[in-house]
């Protein structure tokens, strides 16, 4: 250095300094102990003083090296050049030069400089900067934010706090390059991580070419909760005209949220939602969601009001304006090991669901929401009946206890019918039993008991107490049979309303009846190993499982008995089924000793080979069923043969699957009913999938979609869907996604019944997507930050 000065200096080497009176006046253990330091790699470690504590270490220190270092002991600077590198827990500094007061924690750094400071990254010419409070400056620098991907290039950058940058004259972007396929330039831009940025006079470019100008831009940089607006949605559609959807976040606490929704559309109106969302413990939460609508168009008969506003298959008419959805979910923990759940589902209309099936707050969303989150369904969005319930349950190892209130609420019969003989379960109380041993014996038992008040608006109600035990003897002839007989008991009362139109015609109100039923199950298990030349499967495991069983339940006479539901009406039965099961296992070989892999579950004790050398261990992958029953109760006119059932599944890899079910009558020679689905796919992400539905005299539906990667980053969705009974599709649509490391676009086009949509989406990643999605919904983009 130029100035004279009292200094120490150090050639690439490591040197501790506690600044400790004692090591200053120790000459000799100073060179001693700077020695040692030299040899164990030269590691500078710096403590901040202040104030009278001067001189001694406060918290972490700061490590130093570089390949020459000078140390002042009167100003207390350090001058550093050459590969230099400052580090603190999560904080490090990189520069060719370096002069750093560890006084007052400021540094100035200039050639290279890198400041690493979590996970972002500020890089640039020239830095100054305070450690203690992570404020400072730099010259031509560059931020690099992973949260969000962020690139932001400004003249002068300004770090304002250890999660906070300010820049001028910068530009924001995600894609990587000194040319970025777009970019946002800005007078000045402020951002906080975890919270949001703010940029003043932005203006969009695609490369080199202006697109949208904007005097101030605010965008999230955060992937936690944080209160603003959601990315909006446009689309058009012939059913709603223009639309525009802007959702609004409120993150009310730690523990709770509300989205609010805005739907506008040009030809029915603005449809406002809410949905609140909360977390009490891991075991207690729930979600409730609204819809409303002021609908301008009406299905009420007049003109051409139901081909316009209607739907296809629906006789019923849609004549109301005032059109809601109210759901929510709720699971509460309670004292004793007892958990309630709540389940509502209140729609005005018989067409709502279907109407706003898609989107933002629609059925499809709320329905993926509540399996997700809660693992519990909804009805289908064509379904008028909607279930209403409470339950609470509590599980014993062998026995558990569940009672609800189940309310049906049929949205037809309740808005257009004068009568409604919907019938509840208000409430029903269970107790059962699993089977287990009895008292020690060759014999087990189950037990399932139920009691139920059914109420109805519009025709008789009451109670009902139904038990049923079970009893059962398996017996087995060494490895070959299993024969098991059970008998059932089976006792039920009924107890009615004060009702006229049931009691007085069938001789009061109390009823009971008893029933016995009985079972025998004969059946035995085959199966065969074959060995395969393959590297990773080396065996292939048939198993084949003939079972027959005889049912028994005799006449009983419950004419004048009342009927809620399929228990008051059980009919008597003298039926042999017979039934033949095909497994098929893959066979993978076990390294090591079998009882100590920790194997998946869906390998189970008895799929791991116990004889061969060496041991393998068995997954399913195919299965084909037979069963067809008999009832001797029947004559050959009333055709006493069931239709022969078949059932296949196949899955031999993540890139296949099947599954097939079928009827085939024996009397009439013919299908029945016949259904298939199948996907196929591949590692590059194409895929395939179908599915055909028949029914005799009742339906033949077909659908199929595929994705298809025409680029790496160009990917084709499309969809077909088919009524082949009444020659009428119902679906068809096409959409593209072109994909890159840092934007895509989505175009789409669908045509549900008549109904023309089109939707397209910009997603510019980390700043979000204007528009609407329509292959992207289903296509997975390997680019896209997560």
């Amino acid at each position: 250095m130029a100035e004279k000065m009292n200094h120490q200096h150090w050639n690439r080497f490591t040197y501790t300094n506690c600044f400790s009176p004692v090591v200053q006046k120790a000459v000799c253990f100073t060179q001693l102990l700077s020695l040692l330091i030299v040899c164990c790699l030269y590691n500078i470690e710096v403590w901040a003083q202040t104030g009278e504590n001067e001189g001694l270490p406060k918290g972490p220190p700061w490590n130093i090296t570089a390949d020459e270092i000078q140390y002042d002991s009167e100003t207390g600077r350090y001058f550093a050049t050459g590969d230099v590198l400052i580090s603190k827990e999560d904080l490090k500094l990189s520069a060719d030069r370096v002069h750093f007061y560890h006084r007052t924690m400021e540094v100035f750094a200039e050639g290279n400089v890198m400041l690493i400071s979590g996970k972002d990254i500020l890089a640039g010419k020239h830095l100054e900067m305070d450690l203690n409070k992570q404020v400072g400056m730099m010259s031509d620098g560059v931020i690099f934010i992973e949260e969000n991907h962020f690139f932001i290039r400004g003249q002068h950058i300004q770090k304002t706090g250890k999660d906070s940058y300010r820049a001028e004259t910068a530009s924001i972007t995600t894609c990587p390059g000194e040319e970025p396929d777009w970019k946002i330039t800005a007078r000045n831009v402020q951002i906080t991580v975890e919270g949001y940025g703010t940029a003043t006079h932005t203006t969009l470019w695609a490369k080199n070419l202006p697109v949208l100008y904007s005097p101030y831009l605010r965008f999230p940089v955060k992937l936690q909760r944080q209160t603003g607006f959601l990315t909006p949605q446009f689309g058009f559609s012939d059913r709603r005209g223009t639309e525009y959807m802007q959702p609004f976040f409120w993150a009310i606490d730690e523990s709770s949220d509300a989205t609010f929704y805005g739907h506008f559309m040009s030809l029915r109106g603005a449809k406002l939602g809410i949905e609140y969302r909360y977390i009490l413990t891991p075991e207690t939460k729930g979600a409730l969601m609204a819809d409303f609508l002021k609908d301008r168009k009406v299905d009420d008969g007049t003109g051409n009001t139901s081909a316009r506003w209607g739907y296809t298959g629906d006789s019923y008419l849609r004549p109301n304006n005032d059109r809601y959805w109210f759901r929510g979910t709720h699971n509460q923990k309670l004292p004793s090991g007892f958990s309630a759940r709540l389940d509502l589902d209140i729609v005005s209309d018989q067409d709502y669901l279907q109407e706003f099936k898609d989107g933002y707050s629609s059925f499809s969303e709320t329905k993926d929401y509540f399996l997700k989150e809660f693992a519990r369904d909804l009805d289908d969005y064509n379904d008028p009946v909607r279930v209403n319930q409470l339950r609470i349950n509590k599980n014993w190892n062998l026995h558990s206890f569940n009672t609800q209130v189940r309310w049906y609420d049929n949205v037809i019969k309740r808005r257009l019918e004068d009568r409604d003989p919907t019938l509840h379960k208000l409430p029903s109380v269970s107790l059962d039993a699993v089977r287990q041993p009895l008292a020690g014996s060759l014999f087990f038992y189950d037990l399932t008991s139920d009691y139920t008040y059914f109420f109805r608006k519009d025709s008789f109600t009451g109670h009902r107490l139904d038990i049923h035990p079970r009893f059962y003897l398996p017996l087995k002839y060494k490895n070959y049979l299993s024969f098991e007989s059970s008998v059932g008991l089976r006792e039920t009362l009924w107890y009615l309303d004060d009702r006229e139109d049931f009691s007085e015609n069938n001789g009061g109100r109390s009823f009971s009846r008893e029933l016995a039923d009985a079972r025998f199950d004969l059946s035995t298990d085959l199966s065969r190993t074959y060995s395969l030349n393959s590297p990773a499967t080396r065996k292939i495991r048939h198993s084949v499982r003939p079972q027959i069983t005889y049912d028994f339940i005799p006449q009983t006479s419950q004419n004048k008995l009342p009927e809620f539901d399929e228990i008051d009406r059980i009919k008597k039965a003298s039926i042999v089924t017979y039934t033949v099961t095909n497994t098929f296992s893959l066979g993978s070989r076990i390294s090591g000793d079998p009882k100590k892999q920790n194997l998946p579950e869906k390998f189970s004790n008895n799929t791991i080979s116990r004889h061969d050398e060496p041991a393998y261990a068995y997954r399913p992958f195919g299965r084909l069923k037979l069963q067809q029953s008999y009832d001797f109760n029947e004559t050959i006119e009333n055709r006493p043969f069931s239709p022969i059932f078949a059932e296949l599944y196949l899955t031999p890899n993540r890139f296949f699957f099947l599954r097939a079910d079928a009827q085939y009558s024996t009397h009439d020679n013919r299908l029945l009913t016949n259904n298939i689905a199948s996907r196929i796919s591949n590692r590059r992400g194409d895929r395939l999938f179908f599915e055909h539905r028949y029914a005799k005299d009742f339906t033949e539906t077909f659908y199929g979609d595929a994705i298809i990667r025409l680029h790496d980053r160009i990917s084709m969705f499309t969809e077909y869907e088919r009524n082949v009974k009444n020659q009428k599709t119902l679906l068809y649509g096409i959409g593209f996604l072109y994909m890159t490391p840092c934007w895509s676009v989505d175009i789409g086009y669908s045509n549900e019944e008549g109904d023309k949509k089109y939707a397209m989406m910009i997603n510019l990643y980390g700043i979000g997507g204007i528009g609407r999605a329509y292959a992207g919904k289903m296509i997975e983009n390997p680019f896209e930050f997560r």
